[in-house]
């Protein structure tokens, strides 16, 4: 309970008291709606009571204009109500999209280790959406409906306080059912948010995947999981509509024996002389304004508590803790020489299950430092805590003597470049996403990048060269020509340390021998991290580190540790007999 005060909170004082002025601006319209409206019911009791008994016909025009007046003004506010709050809803799921994205990019990359893109996707367009009731017309129509029916009942109370009360008994009921539904269905659109993400996600990596899954003739077999979520989702969906659907009826009956009810008070009345029939209409009048936005607000109550649920989790993600800390990460690194050292590093993905047991070495400015063995071992996480992406459990990580937990990410980053063994193209142009690390660059530091990983070897034979379309994910490309890609990008960024993870594990023998002539080239100068299943390619490092569940159980260089014949011997005259 405590958490939705604090979600209410937050969303009141982020989003609708910086809009206060629009906000008010909306209430003052809501007002001369409602007031404008007042003017039939009242009229109907003039028409009645006075004017058709005395045959006034210069009375009944002066009535029929103000009629037509007020139908006017109720037809001009409520279009600028619509036209103001929903265009500023609309501004305001855009700009916190915008807040969500930049929000996500800023999370450590084990946030994303831990969630489906595709349910990132659905954080960032379909939880915000929710806000626009917020802001829209949802909220306004709320305060304006509860405005509105307490002026009804000022009214009814004044033409007979007995029919009042005697529907004030179903509206209390019905008050009390909304309120118990509200706080059952809150829950309910909060896990749609989570199943729909979910299966959003689900979505998305089987387009992406869509080969491997035709491969190996597994559509059936998607298309059943996907039924499942999609069966949830309705089940939830199913769940808030039987409880909108017990307010919606609750209303009905409570109200239609309301409505009975005051036929017969009235007509015990009128037959006894003591209510008029214009005082009847007149109540009959009112008393649908007092409860029209009471109905109403069952359907906005249903909205706005849908809005908070998404914001619950907007909330959530919003309060992460960013990795780029700025209290914690003080240190600015202006320029960087390269050296790193890792002084007794332990790190773990989950709790009590340690990947990494007490890493130590020293990798000097400019120098290369290979690690290799079996998958599992653990090459990768320390190519991520050099790289800044992981965070040690315990012991050290250091550049330039500086602590890497304490150093700014953006001055770090800045200087760093990475080749994955996973090469990510953006759909678009070869330029663009060689151009990708630096948007700027001028046409020569482009083509010197082109032309050290060789990319103008196979786009030269393109029609559009460097223009060419590579399809989502470079999918019109082959592997080999990702990965040379990739690496030019690297080569274009001008990096002070490199991580190369199994950057020549996609290139055939010929694309092989194109990007080890590049690769001396780009790794001149810069502190070099190197994890390679195939050892020919880093038979030149400076430091070979043998990593074996999660220890360095050798290092040294490549013809020191085949003199030594123990596990990088093993390693590299099996490969070499395959």
């Amino acid at each position: 309970m405590q958490k939705e005060k604090v979600s209410l909170s937050w969303a009141f004082k982020k989003y609708i008291w910086p809009r206060k002025k629009i906000i008010a601006i909306g209430l003052l319209l809501i007002l001369l709606k409602t007031s404008a409206g007042m003017v039939l019911p009242y009229a109907s009791k003039l028409l009645i009571d006075e004017i058709i008994p005395s045959k006034d016909m210069e009375a009944l025009w002066l009535l029929l204009g103000a009629v037509v007046a007020a139908i006017s003004i109720q037809a001009v506010t409520s279009f600028s109500l619509t036209k103001l709050l929903s265009v500023e809803a609309q501004h305001l799921i855009s700009v916190l999209r915008s807040e969500v994205q930049r929000k996500i990019l800023r999370l450590p990359i084990r946030f994303f280790d831990d969630n489906k893109s595709g349910a990132l996707v659905s954080r960032v367009m379909s939880d915000v959406e929710g806000v626009r009731n917020l802001v829209g017309t949802g909220l306004v129509q709320l305060v304006g409906g509860s405005l509105t029916a307490i002026v009804a009942l000022v009214f009814l109370l004044k033409i007979s306080a007995l029919m009042t009360l005697f529907v004030l008994l179903p509206v209390a009921v019905f008050a009390v059912i909304a309120l118990k539904a509200f706080g059952k269905i809150r829950p309910i659109f909060k896990d749609r948010g989570r199943i729909n993400a979910e299966v959003t996600g689900r979505l998305t990596e089987t387009i992406n995947g869509v080969r491997v899954i035709k491969g190996f003739n597994a559509e059936e077999q998607e298309s059943r999981t996907f039924e499942e979520g999609v069966e949830r989702l309705f089940l939830n969906v199913k769940k808030s509509l039987t409880a909108t659907a017990l307010m919606t009826s609750s209303s009905t009956f409570l109200l239609g024996l309301a409505s009975a009810g005051i036929m017969g008070i009235g007509g015990f009345f009128m037959i006894g002389g003591s209510m008029t029939s214009g005082d009847f209409i007149s109540f009959t009048l009112f008393l649908g304004f007092m409860i029209a936005p009471i109905v109403q607000m069952t359907n906005i109550g249903s909205q706005l508590t849908e809005a908070f649920a998404g914001l619950d989790r907007t909330q959530e993600l919003m309060h992460m803790e960013e990795e780029n800390n700025p209290e914690q990460r003080t240190i600015h690194l202006d320029k960087i020489n390269g050296d790193i050292e890792f002084q007794d590093v332990h790190f773990a993905y989950e709790e009590a299950k340690e990947v990494l047991h007490g890493i130590n070495f020293t990798a000097r400015a400019g120098s290369v430092i290979a690690l290799v063995g079996s998958s599992g071992s653990g090459k990768t996480t320390i190519a991520g805590l050099a790289a800044s992406f992981l965070v040690p459990t315990s012991g050290l990580v250091t550049v330039d003597g500086q602590y890497l937990s304490k150093v700014d990410l953006s001055s770090f980053r800045n200087q760093l470049g990475v080749v994955l063994q996973d090469d990510f193209l953006y759909e678009g142009t070869i330029r663009e996403n060689i151009l990708f690390p630096r948007p700027d660059a001028s046409e020569k530091d482009l083509m010197e990048a082109v032309r050290g990983a060789y990319v103008n070897e196979f786009t030269d034979r393109f029609e559009d060269g460097l223009d060419t379309v590579i399809g989502e994910r470079g999918v019109k490309l082959s592997g080999g020509q990702k990965q040379r890609i990739s690496i030019a990008r690297a080569i274009l960024a001008n990096p002070k340390i490199l991580v190369l993870d199994e950057a020549t594990s996609n290139l055939d023998t010929e694309s092989e021998s194109f990007i080890q002539a590049s690769l001396g080239e780009l790794m001149k100068n810069r502190t070099t991290f190197v994890i390679a299943h195939r050892l020919s390619t880093i038979q030149k490092a400076d430091q070979i580190l043998v990593i074996e569940k999660g220890h360095i159980v050798e290092r040294g260089k490549h013809q020191e540790l085949l003199e030594a014949k123990g596990r990088y011997f093993d390693l590299y005259t099996y490969q070499s007999r395959i």
